[in-house]
C-alpha cells in the first residue's frame, strides 16, 4: 500500500520552502502583471473604472496555484516521475522557439511532443521520454481542475468577430496560476534501509539513470512554475465553457499519461505517445472553437429590448438584478431597441429609476426601482454588439516567424 501517512507530510513542508524562494514570488508578481493587462482591456474596451481587483484576483489565483501544485506534487510523487536524467533541460529553450512561430506553441505540449519525435528519430537529445511526457500530462491534468474551478472567474467582455464575418459578443476566459511544484530526484543507489519504504510496484516510470529503480534512493526537490489558460465563450456562459473545457483537457491529460507510462514498454507507443502530445492539444484547441461557433452565440441583439453581455459590479443595473444574457426593455417607461435609445434615454435619468427586464434562460419579467446618483454615474450595462462595430477583438495568435511566412505566402500566391 502506498505510504500516504508518510508521503503527504514531506510534500507540504517541500511546498512550504517554496513560499521563501524569491522565484515564487517574482511568478506571482509576473501573474498579476496579467491580470493589470486584463483589467486594462477591460476598462479601454468599455470605458470602465480603475484596475482595483487586480490584487485580490492576483491573491485568489495564488491560493488555487498553491492547491492545484499540491495535488500535482502528489501525482508526481505516486507515479515516481523524477526529473533525474530526463532531460527536461531543452524544454523551455524548444517551447520559446516554437513561440515565434505562434504563441499558443509556448506550451510544453508541443516542445515535448517534438523533443520525443527527434530522439526516436534522430537519437538525440538524450532524453526520458516517458518523463518528459509524463510531466506535460501531470502539469495539464492540475490546469483541467483549476479550469473546473477558477477558469470562469474574471472573464472579460469583448466583440468578436465569427467565423461567417458576423459581429457577436462574447467573452475571453483568461487565468494565470503560480504553481510550486514538488518533483522527485535521485540521489543515488540504496545503501542501507532508510526514508520511506516504497510498495512494490513504485515507481511505475523508470528513472533516466543507471541502476534497478525499486533500489535507488529518491529525495523531493522543489521547482516554480505558471500555468496559463486562455479561452473564449461566446454560445456558451464562461462558467458553462470552462467546464467543458477542463473536461476535454482532463481527458486529454489522462491519455497522454497513460501513453506515456506504456511508452517504457513499447517502443511503437512511444512514437504515438510523442505525437499525441502536440496533436492531441491541438485536438483540444479545435474542439473548443468549434463547439463554441457551431451553436448559436448568446450574445446577440434580442428581438425586442437591448441584450446585456456583462454588467459592471455594484453599478445601478448590478443591483437592480441584472445580469449577463438579460434583456432590458424599459427605463423609466422608456422603451429601448438599441444601444443608441439605451444612452439616449441614459443621458437623462439621474435619481430613481425603474428598470423592467427579462432574467435568466427562462426570461422572467422583473421590475425593479435603483438609484442613481447623477447623469455621469455609469448605469453599468455592457450592451451586446448590434453587428456594425469595428473594434474587435483579434483571435490571432501568430508569432513573429508565423506572421512573417503568412505574409510571404501571401505573396507568392499572387
Amino acid at each position: 500500500m502506498f505510504p500516504f501517512n508518510q508521503v503527504l507530510p514531506l510534500i507540504l513542508a517541500t511546498l512550504a520552502s517554496v513560499l521563501s524562494e524569491p522565484l515564487f514570488w517574482v511568478v506571482v508578481l509576473l501573474v498579476a502583471l496579467q491580470y493589470r493587462r486584463m483589467a486594462a482591456t477591460r476598462r479601454e474596451f468599455f470605458g470602465l473604472p480603475g484596475t482595483g481587483g487586480v490584487w485580490r484576483d492576483t491573491l485568489t489565483a495564488t491560493v488555487y496555484g498553491l492547491l492545484g501544485g499540491f495535488m500535482g506534487s502528489f501525482l508526481m510523487v505516486l507515479i515516481g516521475l523524477s526529473l533525474s536524467g530526463s532531460g527536461l533541460i531543452y524544454l523551455w529553450p524548444v517551447a520559446i522557439l516554437l513561440m515565434l512561430i505562434d504563441a499558443r506553441f509556448l506550451c510544453f505540449a508541443y516542445a515535448g511532443g517534438v523533443l520525443a519525435l527527434c530522439n526516436l528519430l534522430f537519437g538525440f537529445p538524450e532524453l526520458n521520454i516517458a518523463q518528459v511526457l509524463a510531466l506535460v500530462a501531470v502539469l495539464h491534468m492540475v490546469e483541467s481542475v483549476l479550469i473546473l474551478a477558477s477558469g470562469h472567474l474574471g472573464a472579460v467582455p469583448v466583440y468578436f468577430k465569427s467565423p461567417a464575418g458576423q459581429v457577436v459578443g462574447g467573452f475571453t476566459l483568461q487565468r494565470f496560476w503560480p504553481i510550486p511544484i514538488v518533483a522527485l530526484a535521485v540521489v543515488g543507489p540504496a545503501t542501507a534501509q532508510q526514508g520511506v519504504a516504497m510498495p512494490e510496484w513504485w515507481p511505475l516510470l523508470k528513472p533516466g539513470v543507471s541502476g534497478d529503480a525499486t533500489e535507488l534512493v529518491y529525495t523531493l526537490i522543489s521547482l516554480v512554475a505558471g500555468l496559463g489558460y486562455g479561452d473564449l465563450a461566446v454560445s456558451r456562459s464562461p462558467e458553462e465553457k470552462s467546464r467543458l473545457s477542463a473536461l476535454v483537457l482532463g481527458t486529454y491529460s489522462l491519455g497522454l499519461l497513460l501513453l506515456a507510462v506504456l511508452s517504457q514498454y513499447f517502443r511503437g507507443l512511444a512514437f504515438l505517445a510523442a505525437l499525441f502530445s502536440p496533436l492531441g492539444h491541438e485536438m483540444v484547441i479545435h474542439i473548443g472553437k468549434k463547439v463554441e461557433f457551431r451553436r448559436r452565440p448568446l450574445f446577440i441583439p434580442p428581438d425586442r429590448g437591448v441584450g446585456v453581455l456583462d454588467v459592471v459590479s455594484d453599478s445601478p443595473a448590478w443591483r437592480a438584478g441584472i445580469r449577463s444574457g438579460d434583456v432590458v426593455l424599459s427605463l423609466n417607461q422608456y422603451p429601448v431597441n438599441s444601444r443608441s435609445e439605451l444612452e439616449m434615454v441614459l443621458a437623462n435619468l439621474w435619481g430613481p429609476v425603474e428598470v423592467q427586464f427579462l432574467h435568466g434562460p427562462k426570461r422572467v419579467f422583473h421590475r425593479e426601482v435603483v438609484f442613481r446618483g447623477s447623469f455621469t454615474q455609469p448605469f453599468g450595462l455592457l450592451p451586446v454588439p448590434e453587428g456594425t462595430e469595428e473594434a474587435v477583438m483579434d483571435l490571432s495568435t501568430a508569432g513573429p516567424l508565423g506572421r512573417w511566412w503568412a505574409g510571404f505566402w501571401r505573396r507568392i500566391r499572387r
